[in-house]
């Protein structure tokens, strides 16, 4: 996973800086290595964590993941 670049610190409504969150990113491969278990990068199971709601896709090979995906989404999406 690649990590996109955070904002500059900005001042909140109580006058304190506050600093954006990194938005992981990541990018699919081109084709699936048929490994057991899918490997993360797999096309497959980026798919599958964006139907599940946990990754946000932006075009066909590229999506937004959620920082904390859940141990149990990540194994169901991963299985064969």
């Amino acid at each position: 996973m690649s990590c996109a670049t955070t904002l500059p610190p900005q001042l909140d409504g109580k006058g304190c800086l506050t600093y954006s969150r990194c938005v992981p990113t990541m990018t699919a491969k081109k084709k699936c290595c048929k490994d057991k278990p899918r490997c993360k990068k797999c096309p497959v199971v980026l798919k599958r964590l964006a139907d599940a709601g946990c990754a946000e896709r932006l075009d066909l090979r590229h999506y937004v993941v959620d920082k904390k995906v859940k141990k149990k989404v990540l194994k169901t999406a991963r299985e064969r």
